[in-house]
């Protein structure tokens, strides 16, 4: 969707035949196309900007916002109308939910159609008339469960010809499930929204039968086939375009930067400060710290809050991408450049902060325009020659060594030091050990409303080894272990054991520590830990049990210190 404006997103949106709803992280209603007004009956101006319930009393998408679980295919029913919807929850680039939003098709016509036929011979060729120029796919099955009708959605969906399928078994296009209309024949009761696979492709789609009763008796069945991939298609689409609203606004807080040790304490003060002035912030830090985070925090404590925050991962587009996406370009200037060029990122950005991620990575011949949107607050597009003049807040951060890449050549000098003006550094994980509990807790929180579970906390054997890990992908990584912890857990457990947690091996180790230094006090730690292990194990002949007895811990917690540390026994 690259040269999009917000526009054309909404055109688009219009124009789709599906009714289209999202709301907001307040249940408040942000979107609501054309055919959502047709379907409901109800305008656009009058419900965007309240509450979704006080308009459709009967909509889950509150629900869905705060477990954060999709719903897909679902019949509701509004006003006189009766849909098929999937609602789904729109997550930010950290996974948390920030909305909600559904995708839906009236169904009225075929509803009432699969349960108002009582006679199929006498309404055959209505039924007909009416299935052949529905767009949804319909099958009908005789009572001895042989196809009688289907129409061109049909072969459409399940890619067979009506010549492979009238007069066969209604088991003839399933590829992956039971025949619902055997189902129906058999019990003569209704099934809605069962998914199956039909067709030599296998499509995925769902179905709803109805049972058509004459003089009291079960006589054949009428199906309705919905191409699920359409409606995936749709949200994918809503989706997108909600991203690209989305990456031009700063998510985070404070509030969202957890830790109380003074080296933690000290950036986050440092920050506070620099989010009062205007100057270019250089934030550094190993990957997975959170810079990104501190980034959004200064944006949204600044003056600029009210711009738009733009980030731009360096490191992510190759040169010549990179270039148009930050500066923008002229109409003609290169094979497949929009009609009238362009608006780079920098623009975008206009009284607002850019957020130029991985900046040790750029090409020597972008530091140098980079450099004169530093010096001169201005750009020069791709194929342009006059100048643009911009109004934008940089905050740049590194994982590398600029100051080595400066000695290689591959960094310039000058522009480093119109970058490093006020340089904040955020420690690795391994260097603030007593935050580890902090933050495993605020993650736990998280994680809870991303799947939608109410685990109440870690249990002290769990907490002792997230503390003696060394954590190599520092925050990011314990995130990844504390979600792949949740999901091992079985839904009533409450509390997180080491029994849940993945085995923590294959981190990188850090720089050697200095002669006569420990290095950590995660590595003393491990170092004590495995010395205390071999020796109870030594005083009890090597019984695990009795060793974790000795020890004060529980034996699967020895198991797992052991295979950590290597200890044979």
């Amino acid at each position: 969707m690259t040269g999009l404006t917000l526009h054309d997103i909404e055109r688009l949106l219009d124009s789709a035949h599906d009714g289209m709803i999202a709301i907001d992280g307040q249940e408040v209603v942000t979107l609501f196309n054309r055919s959502a007004e047709r379907i409901t009956g109800l305008r656009a101006g009058d419900v965007l900007g309240r509450k979704v319930e006080d308009v459709i009393p009967t909509t889950r998408l509150p629900v869905v916002l705060r477990e954060g679980n999709e719903e897909l295919n679902q019949e509701q029913r509004i006003g006189n109308a009766v849909i098929i919807t999937n609602r789904v929850p729109l997550r930010d680039d950290a996974g948390a939910v920030i909305g909600a939003a559904a995708v839906f098709r009236d169904i009225t016509e075929l509803t009432a159609l699969t349960e108002q036929v009582s006679g199929l011979g006498s309404v055959r060729s209505l039924l007909e008339a009416v299935i052949e120029s529905t767009a949804d796919a319909i099958s009908v099955a005789d009572e001895n469960g042989m196809n009688i009708i289907v129409n061109p959605a049909y072969t459409r969906i399940t890619g067979m010809a009506k010549e492979a399928v009238l007069n066969k078994p209604a088991t003839v296009d399933i590829a992956e499930g039971e025949s619902m209309h055997l189902q129906v024949l058999r019990t003569g009761r209704p099934v809605r929204n069962v998914r199956m696979k039909v067709g030599p492709a296998r499509k995925e789609v769902i179905v709803n039968v109805a049972p058509i009763v004459i003089d009291g008796k079960v006589r054949g069945s009428v199906g309705v086939i919905h191409d699920i991939s359409e409606i995936m298609t749709l949200t994918g689409e809503l989706a997108r375009a909600r991203t690209m609203l989305r990456h031009l606004k700063a998510q985070f807080t404070w509030d969202d930067i957890v830790g109380a040790s003074p080296d933690i304490r000290e950036a986050v003060e440092l920050a506070k400060r620099a989010a009062g002035t205007p100057a270019t912030v250089l934030l550094r830090g190993e990957s997975g710290t959170g810079k990104e985070l501190f980034a959004h925090a200064i944006h949204n404590a600044s003056r600029r809050s009210g711009g738009r925050f733009v980030r731009v991962n360096c490191a992510a587009l190759p040169e010549a991408l990179l270039e148009s996406e930050l500066f923008g370009y002229e109409g003609g200037a290169f094979t497949g450049a929009v009609r009238g060029g362009r608006r780079g990122l920098f623009e975008e950005a206009e009284r607002g902060t850019i957020f130029l991620d991985e900046i040790g990575e750029i090409s020597p011949a972008i530091q140098t325009k980079l450099l004169r949107v530093l010096q001169d607050k201005e750009v020069r597009k791709v194929g342009g020659t006059s100048p643009v003049t911009v109004d934008v807040r940089i905050i740049a951060a590194t994982n590398a060594d600029l100051e080595r890449k400066i000695r290689e050549g591959s960094f310039r000098e000058d522009l480093y030091y119109r970058l490093n003006v006020l340089p904040i550094s955020i420690p690795p994980l391994r260097k603030v050990p007593s935050d580890i509990p902090l933050i495993a807790r605020h993650l736990v929180v998280k994680l809870n409303q991303q799947f939608g579970r109410e685990v109440e906390g870690i249990a002290d054997d769990a907490m002792d080894i997230l503390a003696g890990h060394p954590w190599p992908g520092n925050v990011r990584e314990l995130e990844n272990v504390l979600g792949r912890a949740l999901i091992a857990m079985q839904p009533r457990e409450k509390m997180i054991g080491s029994v849940h947690l993945p085995p923590l091996e294959g981190g990188k180790p850090g720089p050697a520590p200095e002669a006569g230094t420990v290095r950590t006090l995660a590595e003393a730690i491990a170092t004590a830990e495995k010395s205390a292990i071999e020796r109870a194990l030594q005083e009890t002949g090597g019984t695990r049990e009795a060793a974790a007895k000795l020890l004060g811990t529980a034996v699967r917690n020895l198991y797992y210190k052991m295979k950590r540390y290597g200890i044979k026994g």
